[in-house]
């Protein structure tokens, strides 16, 4: 066979065999038991992170992301946020995209804390902070690092948690003066909650109700 023939034939024989190999799986394919979520907006917009698919995990919807963030967009940039039940990464991992300073992720699950920090892992970035802890006992426990800004409660429904967090919050010092709070909670949610809290934007969306509370300090004085 000339040389030249020759050498043709065997590179279609190495590129077949090439072709021929498994395909690696993408990165951003979900794994088998897992999720995904979408970054909505800012630096990191449409990037795919995967979720642990865990009972009671229930990420912000995209339509009411978009709604939160729009009413946070005049105050996002710079701010250092707290994330208290951060499970998939929804309202942390999107403030983080949109320019905040910081976010510090609170979740309890073993599994959703690992991956919230593979995902900052992913996105290269050094402004999250995941803390696998029960976020109650660690707001009474813990001395905060600095004020929050803007704070995301968002717990799971059952547990009935948004009075005893909010009386954290305060009595633990964990808010700047002026911080903002969106909570996420039943649509016939009726909660006593500190009276410097004032409601701010208050939105439907089947039987969830999310509303934004701005903070105005000094406090009053609550039980946490």
């Amino acid at each position: 066979m000339p040389a030249k023939a020759l050498s043709y034939h065997l590179l279609t024989a190495r590129r077949e065999k090439a072709l021929s190999k498994p395909v690696a799986k993408s990165l951003t394919k979900p794994a088998k038991g897992s999720n995904q979520l979408r970054i909505i907006g800012g630096a990191w917009r449409g990037r795919k992170l995967n979720f642990p698919d865990v009972d009671g995990l229930r990420p912000t919807g995209d339509r009411i992301r978009e709604t939160l963030f729009n009413w946070l967009a005049p105050d996002i940039k710079g701010a250092h946020c707290l994330d208290l039940f951060a499970g998939s990464g929804a309202l942390g991992l999107e403030a983080l995209s949109r320019g905040a300073q910081s976010s510090l992720l609170l979740e309890k699950h073993a599994a959703a804390a690992q991956q919230l920090k593979s995902n900052l892992q992913l996105l290269q970035s050094e402004c999250g902070k995941v803390e696998q802890v029960d976020s109650l006992q660690w707001l009474r426990q813990q001395q905060p690092p600095h004020p929050f800004d803007i704070i995301f409660i968002d717990p799971p429904f059952a547990l009935d948690l948004w009075e005893p967090i909010a009386a954290a919050l305060e009595a633990h010092h964990w808010l700047s003066d002026e911080a903002i709070i969106y909570l996420e909670a039943p649509r016939d949610a009726h909660l006593q909650l500190p009276t410097n809290w004032q409601l701010h934007r208050d939105k439907q969306a089947g039987q969830v109700s999310f509303r934004l509370y701005h903070r105005h300090a000094p406090a009053i004085p609550v039980n946490g």
